[in-house]
């Protein structure tokens, strides 16, 4: 069978299945071979070669949009090569050893704050805590108030702190250091945060205010009478009338009669006690039930004192110890702290009255002026209204006093510095505030504080430093201060001795403290049994680690000698004002570990009222 080729030959088209592949060789032979030798058009080239190779495409498509393949390409491998790149650095990372990067040793400072507060562990009556930390301590004093037979009230009176060397319990002092320890942590909260005290200090505190609540009806609205003193100190009896003087035992062997004394008209105590339970109350604003107890136990406190007037040294065991000269200073002092609990204004206008001023020697000065002390406080209120102007400003009818005050706080720590004659010195550099009177350290503590203190304040407002007359100084220069007689206290003075006891490597080995002069050896000795360790010349068996002693005299000389309470006795105001002084000099100086502007105003009103809102547009 032959058909039309349709290029140009015959064609046979051969049907048999059976044609094998020689055969089909063969016919191939028989094709026209000048047909073959013609170009063939790519239709023609189709039909032969079948599909052609497609070319590669220059683009990818990912969907959402269309990238170059060669930057596809490239994009893809830098991302392997990068994870490649990161994991192995990773490997290397974790392979090789860490140095670990210690944070910097705590400063001297710092140091011998967790030293300081120690001593108020030492200092504890009642039953103690178990985390106390103070070996040679035991629960002691377990009856106070219960078996009184002089008609106290008030029964339940376990708990507080012993004074000093002694066991008795003084309220006016103790006062006076729980509202210094008070101040100094809402002022310092992130200091003692980051030495790792805040805790410590708060619960000190706490143990002093929880035994304050007791010494009078707390829960009421008003009072007419309050606990000044737990013991006696009166020595006049001798050996017949065993006392907390007279006697020297450990506080935990203690078996004789402590009387309680109460007082119906003693303004000075009821507002210094006042102001210790208003500034706690500040400290522990985030326990709401507890600091409005402390509120409401301040108010009836306060009451009291401005209703029944009176001191309450007059007459009284206290005198000799601890005699209050006014209670004016008290007014001030305690009516800021109100102010600054409740935010009523009527606290504040009392506290800034001038004629209260006047009464509290704001304007007359005297030998004393500048001087704070458990006596006198017009030098801690005036910083603290000076505060008051520095940050809130609060304007008329306030703002006249309140720059008085401010030009005196100015002219104060202006005497603390060594370019003027207020305040001698010793040769080895440490203020006279007490005119070389004994017992120097516990006012010198007071100015560091203070003057470390105004100076955060000038920090925080901005002002690089005060005038002294027509001289500038700044506030570098009340740090100074501050630095140079703590570190006197601390070791740097002639006799090269601390007088915080633990610090250091010299210090009193013979402190005037009962608890730490007689050995615990199950042996209970007598009130006169004690005797032998109290006259013995051997250091004390018992460190009372944290104790700053009251110091050495005007001419650097120092008695470690046990009998000597003018040289070697602590006090628990003493280490308050200590405790806030090196709170106030410890760790670095940037801004965030400075004053705590705000705390102490949580409790203020804004001073200037947000205005009414504008009337409704008029329509006719």
């Amino acid at each position: 069978m032959y058909g039309r080729d349709p290029w140009g030959g015959p064609l046979e088209i051969n049907n048999a299945d059976s044609a094998t592949d020689d055969d089909r060789s063969r016919n191939l032979n028989d094709f026209d071979k000048a047909a073959l030798s013609r170009p063939l058009d790519e239709t023609q080239q189709s039909w032969l070669l079948g599909p052609g190779e497609q070319k590669k495409k220059k683009y990818v498509d990912l969907g959402c949009i269309i990238v170059s393949r060669k930057i596809f390409v490239w994009t893809v491998g830098l991302i392997l090569a990068a994870g490649f790149i990161a994991g192995f650095v990773t490997l290397i990372v974790k392979t090789v050893p860490r140095h670990h990067k210690h944070p910097p040793p705590p400063d001297n400072y710092t140091i011998a704050l967790g030293k300081a507060l120690r001593f108020f562990n030492a200092q504890k009556s009642g039953r103690l805590p178990k985390h106390n930390n103070v070996s040679w301590r035991g629960n002691s004093c377990l009856n106070d108030g219960k078996g009184d037979k002089s008609g106290a009230v008030l029964k339940d009176l376990v708990g507080g702190y012993y004074d000093a060397g002694d066991a008795i319990k003084f309220h006016f002092p103790k006062a006076f250091a729980m509202t210094m320890l008070s101040w100094s942590v809402i002022e310092y909260s992130a200091k003692y945060e980051a030495a790792g005290e805040l805790n410590h200090v708060k619960e000190i505190i706490k143990w002093g205010t929880d035994y304050f609540l007791k010494t009078f009806n707390s829960t009421a609205d008003s009072v007419s009478q309050i606990v000044a003193q737990v013991g006696k100190g009166d020595t006049s009896g001798g050996e017949s009338d065993p006392n907390d003087h007279s006697c020297w035992m450990r506080p935990e062997d203690i078996d004789y009669e402590r009387p309680v004394t109460e007082c119906s008209s003693c303004s000075d105590l009821a507002a210094e006690m006042a102001a210790a339970l208003a500034s706690a109350s500040i400290v522990f604003k985030d326990n709401k039930a507890y600091s409005k107890k402390l509120v409401h136990g301040a108010a009836t406190l306060w009451k009291f004192a401005r209703d029944q007037r009176g001191s309450y040294s007059t007459g009284a065991d206290a005198a000799t110890f601890y005699n209050s000269s006014m209670y004016w200073d008290e007014f001030v002092w305690g009516g800021t702290w109100m102010y600054y609990a409740t935010g009523n204004q009527s606290y504040l206008y009392l506290a800034s009255h001038p004629t209260l001023a006047k009464h509290a020697g704001a304007f007359w000065g005297g030998p004393d002026y500048g001087v704070l002390s458990w006596d006198n406080k017009l030098t801690g209120a005036q910083v603290l209204l000076t505060r008051l102007r520095l940050f809130l400003s609060p304007g008329y009818p306030y703002e006249q006093i309140l720059q008085t005050f401010h030009n005196q706080t100015s002219i104060i720590m202006c005497s603390y510095l060594p370019y003027f004659s207020s305040f001698n010195r010793t040769k080895g550099g440490l203020i006279q505030l007490n005119h070389g009177r004994p017992q120097p350290l516990q006012y010198v503590v007071n100015a560091a504080f203070l003057a470390t203190l105004y100076s955060d304040y000038l920090d925080a407002a901005d002002t690089p430093g005060w005038y002294c007359g027509p001289n500038f100084y700044s506030t570098n220069e009340l740090r100074k201060f501050a630095q140079t007689q703590i570190d006197y206290i601390l070791g740097d003075n002639p006799r090269k001795m601390s007088y915080l006891v633990g610090y250091g490597k010299k210090y009193p080995k013979q402190v005037h403290h009962r608890g730490a002069s007689i050995p615990k050896n199950r042996v209970k000795y007598s009130c006169t049994g004690g005797y032998k360790y109290r006259d013995a010349k051997k250091p004390n068996p018992n460190t009372i680690i944290g104790a700053m002693v009251a110091g050495p005299d005007k001419h650097d000389g120092f008695h470690d000698v046990r009998t000597n309470y003018n040289y070697t006795e602590p006090t628990l105001a003493g280490n308050a004002g200590l405790v806030a002084a090196l709170v106030a000099l410890s760790g670095d100086q940037t801004a965030a570990t400075k004053i705590d502007k705000n705390t102490i105003f949580s409790a203020v009103p804004p001073m200037f009222p947000t205005p009414p809102p504008p009337p409704a547009p008029w329509k006719p």
